[in-house]
């Protein structure tokens, strides 16, 4: 199996190989193209150069033609077809009636097929300029041929064609061949070496950083960082990128170990109870109304942990995404109402004051269930952490673009260091948990109340003051339609 190193030199070569193919053959199209536009002003100026010597000749008094134009084959006379010989390539001269009257030494070299093709190509030349471009068979060349109209047309000369042969264009200098066959390769090879130089450099620092990160997530050493060398000097955006991932991995796992280590405290207290009231019940020595006294707590301990497992699936299901909230149009007031009932009552048996001072006809999109279980959370524990004769108020109130509930109490408060820690699970205050034992809950209250209100797009935030009690407010969305009302 070829390494990445290998694969990605490859790739670099192949590209450079393509590139100087396309280079190459670029360079060699511009070429032939300059060439063969050369090639035909070359023609055009002999072909004019021709033209303008029969105009001179015929101005000088000179005879133009041997014959006359009754002649069956006329010919050019010799004086000027000697001075026409001396222009090199082909030359061929007609008269006013298509006939063919001078022939250069190069045509007249011709074999009889080559002389009969090239009168037929050059009987439809145009004589704009424009270039005609064809092959002779035995010659196994190409011509090209420029036509020039003479217009004074003296001694009955219509036109001159000139021709040259195109072999300059079509053979590949040497410069081209040495550039193609040896300096070329040369310097592909040479950067294919260095390329695989290069990436040798840069898959060392790959190799470093998978040890560095293999040797950090075994699950042990979380604590570590990488740190940017100069063995990783290409690499610190992704230094910092694993840095970042390797300190959330280690807020999680400390977490989930938190998490582990309470949910089996808080099993291990009602689970050991729960032994001793079965082991009692079943004790031969016990009366009647012992046992069903320990079966009684058994039960009470069932119902506790049969409440902390339930609320531990609802938070598992909410962080696998599993939790489905289902909105519908919810009228706050009638919830609310019920909610401030509930803790009418509860406050009673606690000896709590509650009020509720405000609230507000509002409409949201909600699941009904889960937020009477946010309100009843909040209100159940500001009344529990209120001692008697305190005061819970509870309202509900309507602003431009949301809605907010707020339970605010009177009870013992909580610490500014302990606030920023209150939604985390199973945490609880040591101040709260050890003068309020009899009442204390698993600490997973809140954290699914939170989660309930960033489920429909709201937020739980929290003020409180040791010894002065503590303002818990929700605050939900308004719909669109709402907000426009």
């Amino acid at each position: 199996m070829l390494s990445t190193r290998v694969k990605l030199t490859a790739t670099f070569v192949v590209a450079l190989v393509v590139m100087a193919a396309a280079l190459f053959v670029s360079l060699l199209t511009t070429r032939n193209a300059s060439v063969y536009g050369d090639l035909g002003q070359s023609a055009s100026t002999q072909a004019d150069l021709a033209a303008r010597i029969v105009v001179r000749e015929a101005l000088v008094g000179k005879r133009i033609m041997a014959t006359d134009d009754t002649a069956l084959v006329p010919v050019m006379s010799a004086g000027v077809s000697g001075i026409l010989d001396a222009i090199p390539g082909y030359l061929v001269a007609y008269d006013t009636a298509g006939r063919i009257v001078y022939r250069s030494p190069s045509v007249l070299s011709l074999s009889s097929r080559d002389n009969q093709t090239l009168q037929e190509q050059l009987r439809d030349l145009p004589s704009s300029g424009q270039a005609l471009l064809f092959e002779l068979d035995t010659l196994k060349e190409k011509l090209l041929f420029v036509s020039h109209t003479v217009s004074e047309r003296p001694g009955g000369i219509s036109r001159v064609a000139a021709g040259l042969t195109t072999s300059r264009a079509r053979n590949v200098p040497r410069e081209y061949i040495v550039n193609a066959l040896f300096l070329t390769p040369v310097l592909i090879i040479a950067a294919g070496a260095g390329a695989f130089v290069l990436l040798g450099r840069t898959q060392r620092q790959l190799a470093h950083i998978t040890h560095e990160v293999a040797a950090i997530t075994d699950g042990r050493s979380l604590h570590r960082r990488l740190k940017p060398t100069e063995a990783t000097t290409d690499f610190d955006g992704l230094l910092t990128t694993l840095n970042a991932m390797i300190e959330r991995l280690e807020t999680s796992f400390g977490a989930l170990r938190r998490f582990t280590a309470d949910a089996s405290h808080e099993l291990k207290t009602p689970l050991t109870v729960l032994r001793a009231d079965v082991e009692r019940a079943m004790s031969d020595s016990a009366a009647q109304n012992e046992r069903m006294i320990a079966l009684e707590e058994a039960l009470q301990e069932v119902r506790r942990m049969t409440d902390l497992v339930e609320s531990l699936l609802t938070l598992a299901r909410a962080d696998e995404g599993r939790f489905d909230v289902h909105r519908e149009p919810v009228d706050l007031l009638p919830l609310v109402q019920e909610v401030y009932e509930t803790a009418l009552i509860l406050g009673e048996a606690q000896g709590v004051v509650v009020n509720m001072p405000f609230t507000a006809d509002v409409t949201v999109m909600a699941d009904r269930t889960r937020l009477r279980q946010l309100f009843l959370n909040l209100v159940t524990n500001a009344i529990k952490y209120t001692p008697a004769g305190g005061k819970v108020e509870l309202g509900l109130g309507r602003h431009p673009d949301n809605v907010t509930f707020a339970v605010r109490d009177t009870g013992i408060g909580i610490a500014a260091a302990d606030v920023p820690h209150i939604f985390e699970r199973f945490w609880r205050a040591d101040r709260v948990r050890s003068r309020m034992s009899e009442r204390g809950g698993f600490g997973l209250g809140l954290a699914i109340s939170q989660w309930i209100a960033q489920a429909h797009g709201g937020t739980l935030t929290a003020s409180s003051r040791l010894g002065r009690g503590s303002l818990f407010t929700v605050t939900l969305p308004l719909p669109v339609e709402a907000e426009r009302t």
